[in-house]
């Protein structure tokens, strides 16, 4: 519900920036000339807005001249637009945002965002805010969502009051101006930016920010809402000097076609054209509210100094001329309570019985004209119709009397000039009565004014006519809003008892929250316990930790141990091989050498056989058999030593495991140590913090001990003391109790 609207202007302010390090370079001019602080000369033309604000303007000093106003406009509970237009790289999201968490550098969102809260903290106590805000952006002629990634395609609608909306839009709630600025630096991640050659991050989508305030008064129950759309467009560009190619081109076409499509919408408001083009572009239909609509507008159009870009910000400048005639029509958005409802309905039923009084004053008066009776009497000055031959009739002046010779009776007034003598001139036409014949001289000319009189009658009836038509039709209405209006009011009575079932709720809710709270109490004290239990196992963690690198040093030294006898064995293996080879080599050389001499019959044998031969027989299978005995235990001493290798590979693989797992269990507990000494350290930082504060509250608390037990003795002395040593010093016993005092003081 809106009270009644005021019209305004938009209100446009012009910006300009510094020419860039690529401008200088190239040697382009300074174009500006600024005449006061409303007025620039651009190539010999002046162009007047509501203020003008050269580049070496600061942050603070542009919101303060636009913005600032607007804010307590949102908070009375009106609709606040703040958008800025211009081309590619002219400052309009420097303008916009700036540096978010720069105090100096920030612009007029971060800057609102603080504002608004600094109005609330210093309004009264009994309104209540809920304050919400949206982020989207129109990326290729698409509403994307930058608060929820996966809503890409968004569609505008319109509420009950035909203001259009963006439907599915994400709504965060938020409570302080950290929390708004944590919602855009969410969104600016994900808003589309690229590089051109005009400017390094490019806006390619057009981002509104969304801020919706509703507030309520607890004591009256009055409510009020406003919301403030914080608009920061993509530029306009020209391809050939911005180098776009692929898909940076395509997404300068739908900006270009956008932005136009914004130009024609104020083209035709400017122009005060029947029809307004808002549906041709998503922006237009969003902003359909701010242009013309029930809003409070600034436009920011920014502008760059440089000869190079002489056309395109003259361009601007036109739009900015043109977007000034705008007249918005702004209200303040309250919505009524039941007693409010209760007075309006009244009221309109007076005014719809007072317009059922006026409508049937005009059916009456219709009814006269259409039976003949004519209207009502002329008025001073007014003609009155008197019949006229040939079946006209004559106007004759008010207040005059007719002559009698003019006053005709119907059937004279039916008499044609034909019925005359036959004779004579046409201008004179014979009327025959049954006393005597009058003969009436009319020209054409006065004929001609009195049928022109006659058709103005005519016409005045058919007006009256439509008039009757206008005023059924607005009794109509009139009873439709009425039947409206009653609805509402059985609406709010059905509000009301929401409102109340809702606060039995609250109450309930409070309950809950009171049992949360003891809930959360009890929680604490055992997060308490819960850390003095978690210190003492860090204690015990840390002594576990002890042992285990005990053990793991004897473990590191029982497995050197084992890899130096594990290579003594090896080494003595070696060498148990290499012997073997050289007795099996020896051996086989003797029996190669004996197969020789026995194979080849060297040996010359007696023809008696001697004993000599046989001894060396029985030797030779002795020695042979003492080899095999050798061969054997050197072959069993051999495979012992490889399965005593085997043991010693398999033990030294589970000692490296349990190594790691030692040493993965070391690495655990080492930072398990370190976060706790970290806490324990934080927590002793603490102690000694209380216990400081403790020593000067102590020796605070000493010190005005002393100053009372001084004072008390001072006093004490004063009142003992007679009234005419009162001029005399204390004695030196109190001044060195005083002093004593001091000093412990």
């Amino acid at each position: 519900m809106a009270e009644p609207s005021s019209e305004c202007s938009i209100k446009v302010l012009c910006r300009f920036r510094p020419l860039n390090q690529a401008e200088i370079l190239r040697g382009d001019k300074f174009l500006p000339v600024f005449q006061g602080d409303d007025s620039v000369v651009v190539g010999g033309k002046p162009y007047v807005f509501d203020r003008v604000f050269p580049p070496n303007t600061t942050q603070e000093q542009v919101y303060h001249a636009c913005a600032m106003q607007i804010v307590k406009d949102v908070l009375a509970g009106y609709n606040g637009t703040i958008f800025a237009y211009g081309q590619t790289s002219s400052g309009k999201t420097h303008t916009m945002e700036g540096k978010l968490h720069d105090p100096q550098q920030m612009g007029i969102i971060p800057r609102i965002a603080q504002d608004i809260f600094n109005h609330i903290y210093s309004m009264d106590e009994n309104l209540e805010f809920h304050i919400k805000v949206s982020y989207f952006e129109i990326y290729l002629d698409k509403i994307r969502d930058l608060l929820d990634m996966t809503k890409t395609n968004l569609s505008v609608h319109e509420d009950k009051n035909r203001v259009p909306y963006v439907k599915g839009c994400t709504e965060r709630f938020v409570s302080s101006p950290e929390e708004i600025l944590d919602v855009i630096d969410e969104g600016k991640s994900n808003r589309h930016v690229a590089v051109t050659n005009m400017n390094e991050h490019s806006s390619r989508s057009h981002s509104i920010f969304l801020i919706n305030i509703k507030q309520e008064n607890v004591e009256t129950e009055q409510k009020l809402s406003g919301k403030l759309y914080l608009v920061d467009l993509a530029g306009s560009e020209k391809v050939s000097k911005t180098g776009a190619e692929g898909a940076v081109l395509d997404e300068a076409k739908n900006i270009n076609k956008s932005l136009s499509a914004l130009g024609n919408v104020i083209s035709a408001l400017a122009e005060g054209t029947a029809y307004v083009p808002y549906r041709d572009s998503k922006m237009t239909r969003i902003l359909q509210d701010s242009l013309g609509g029930n809003c409070r507008t600034t436009m920011f159009i920014c502008c760059s100094p440089s000869s190079y870009n002489d056309a395109e910000t003259k361009s601007t400048l036109m739009f900015g001329q043109r977007a000034k005639t705008i007249k918005n029509t702004a209200s303040v958005n309250l919505e009524l309570t039941a007693e409010q409802w209760k007075k309006k309905y009244e009221k309109e039923k007076e005014k719809n019985k007072a317009l059922k009084e006026t409508i049937g004053k005009l059916e009456a008066e219709l009814s006269r004209w259409r039976s003949g009776e004519g209207g009502p009497q002329p008025r001073e000055g007014t003609p009155t119709l008197t019949p006229a031959p040939g079946g006209e009739t004559e106007a004759v002046p008010a207040g005059e009397a007719v002559p009698e010779t003019e006053q005709l009776s119907g059937a004279e007034a039916e008499a044609g000039p034909g019925e005359g003598t036959g004779t004579g001139p046409p201008e004179e036409t014979p009327v025959n009565d049954n006393s005597s014949s009058i003969v009436i001289h009319i020209s054409e000319e006065e004929r001609h004014k009195y049928e022109e009189e006659i058709r103005k009658l005519y016409k005045q009836l058919d007006d009256k006519d439509d008039e009757i038509n206008q005023q059924s039709q607005i009794m109509e209405k009139l009873k439709q809003q009425m039947l409206d209006q009653e609805e509402v009011l059985a609406a709010a009575r059905g509000g009301g008892e929401a409102a109340r079932r809702e606060l039995a709720t609250l109450r309930a809710e409070h309950g809950a929250a009171r049992a949360e709270v003891a809930e959360v109490l009890a929680a604490l004290e055992e997060l308490a316990r819960s850390y003095d239990r978690k210190a003492q196992e860090a204690e015990d963690t840390g002594r576990h930790n002890r042992r285990l690198a005990d053990e793991l040093a004897r473990t590191e030294a029982t497995t050197l141990s084992l890899e130096s006898e594990l290579s003594r064995v090896r080494e003595l293996g070696g060498q148990q091989r290499r012997r073997a080879a050289e007795v099996l080599n020896g051996l086989m050389r003797d029996l190669s050498e004996f197969s020789l001499i026995v194979g080849h019959g060297e040996i010359k044998l007696p023809v008696e056989v001697s004993g000599a031969i046989e001894e060396e027989f029985t030797v030779a299978r002795l020695y042979i058999s003492k080899i095999k005995s050798e061969v054997k235990s050197v072959v069993k001493r051999c495979r012992q030593l490889e399965n005593l290798q085997v043991e010693c590979h398999r033990k030294m693989e589970v000692t490296g495991r349990e190594l790691s797992s030692c040493q993965l269990l070391i690495s655990q507990h080492e930072a398990k140590i370190r976060s706790l000494t970290e806490y324990m350290a934080t927590v002793e930082l603490r102690k000694r913090q209380l216990e400081e504060s403790h020593d000067a509250l102590s020796e605070e608390l000493a010190r005005l001990q002393a100053q009372e037990t001084a004072q008390g003795v001072a006093r004490k002395e004063r009142d003992e003391t007679p009234d005419t040593d009162e001029v005399k010093g204390p004695p030196k016993g109190e001044q060195l109790g005083v002093l004593m005092a001091c000093g412990v003081s």
